[in-house]
């Protein structure tokens, strides 16, 4: 702040209280006492300088002057004023700028939710292992009604009594969404969440993933289902990769995706002599979140693997593909993962009937092919 000269002979008047004082401050060109200065003017977050409150083009939390409003990159919060740099600023579809807190409340009005949005997540069924799924689908662009009544629509029907899914944009999308899952066993999945309406739904509104281009099936499993303890987890999700390296002809033939569309959007790691090796491959970060197992998240892995589905046996069948990974891979060690052939593998899940039916209709099952339903 300016300080005025402090007067010890004569009396000076505060020029915005009239009253007597014996030290005057500058705000603005006007010489005021103390009690002036401190209520009714601001120090500028920017330049440092004093002035009237009246002139604070910023907010209570940051007050700026006009000049270092407008030349400072400074944003308000469209919806409460708030004052934001332009790094804190987020939009919705080009709308904005919206400070964090109301950036969630206008996502829970949106119908599809923008790619970054991620609600407190919900855990469905009664288990330790929990999988979040990321289903994309897509079609054309000539269709009589729009992405948003189409999401609306698949809302209304798997969120009936409460939030099991949410829908978000995906900018590799042409004029598609994501349908994404609150955390759920594969029990409740299977048996309560209506994955096989949903799917008959999108498909009747014209949408598809595996005749796609681009759509992928995403599962995420929370990492404490894996191990006691961060050393065991690490072990599990070791393993975990060396499976998808070992077996990764069986795993592109499950997957349904070609090898130019796994190198895009799920790369392998390459195989080691053991899966440790391979984690530390992955922990370097060298390979990003396209990758067949993606680690990148502190909470869950995520399998990117496979190729989307609107077919109701594939959809479950890679839950249950999924599940049984991870429990092989917690249960044997090391030595043991290195001895595991896919016969043996394919032996112990014989008690997930939409798996068996998948891995026949892929060749995959002991040489005991059967045909199915087309994808969609």
């Amino acid at each position: 702040l300016r300080t005025g000269v402090i007067m010890k002979e004569e009396v000076v008047y505060c020029s915005r209280c009239g009253h007597p004082t014996d030290t005057l401050y500058d705000v603005e060109g006007d010489l005021v006492c103390r009690d002036c200065m401190e209520r009714e003017s601001f120090v500028c977050t920017r330049c440092g300088e004093r002035f009237w409150e009246d002139h604070n083009d910023g907010d209570e939390d940051t007050p700026l002057c006009e000049e270092c409003y407008y030349n400072g990159e400074y944003l308000s919060c469209f919806r409460c004023g708030r004052v934001l740099t332009e790094d804190e600023a987020r939009y919705i579809d080009e709308f904005g700028p919206y400070c964090d807190e109301c950036y969630e409340k206008e996502q829970e009005k949106e119908i599809i939710h923008d790619y970054s949005y991620k609600p407190e997540p919900v855990f469905y069924g009664k288990g330790l292992r929990y999988m979040g799924v990321e289903l994309e689908v897509d079609r054309d662009e000539y269709h009589s009604s729009s992405p948003q009544e189409d999401a609306k629509e698949v809302l209304e029907l798997a969120n009936d009594q409460e939030e099991q899914i949410y829908i978000k944009h995906d900018g590799s999308l042409n004029e598609g969404f994501e349908i994404v899952t609150h955390p759920m066993t594969l029990r409740y999945h299977k048996e309560n969440m209506p994955w096989k309406e949903v799917c008959h739904l999108v498909v009747e509104q014209g949408y598809r993933s595996h005749m796609t281009d681009t759509c992928g099936l995403h599962v995420h499993v929370n990492r404490e289902s894996l191990g006691f303890g961060e050393i065991e987890v690490e072990a599990t999700i070791a393993n975990i990769l060396f499976f998808l390296e070992k077996f990764w002809r069986e795993m592109i033939c499950f997957s349904r995706r070609t090898e130019g569309q796994l190198e895009r959007w799920a790369r392998r790691y390459g195989l080691e002599k053991q899966g440790s090796d391979i984690l530390q491959k992955a922990k370097k970060g060298y390979y990003g979140r396209y990758v067949s197992l993606n680690l990148e998240n502190k909470e869950t892995i995520e399998f990117r693997i496979f190729r989307g589905t609107l077919k109701y046996n594939t959809l479950i069948a890679t839950l249950e593909m999924v599940n049984e990974i991870c429990t092989v891979c917690a249960q044997l060690t090391e030595e043991e993962m290195q001895d595991l052939s896919w016969i043996e593998f394919v032996k112990r899940v014989s008690n997930n009937a939409e798996l068996v039916q998948y891995l026949k209709e892929r060749s995959l099952y002991v040489n005991e092919p059967v045909t199915g339903e087309e994808e969609l």
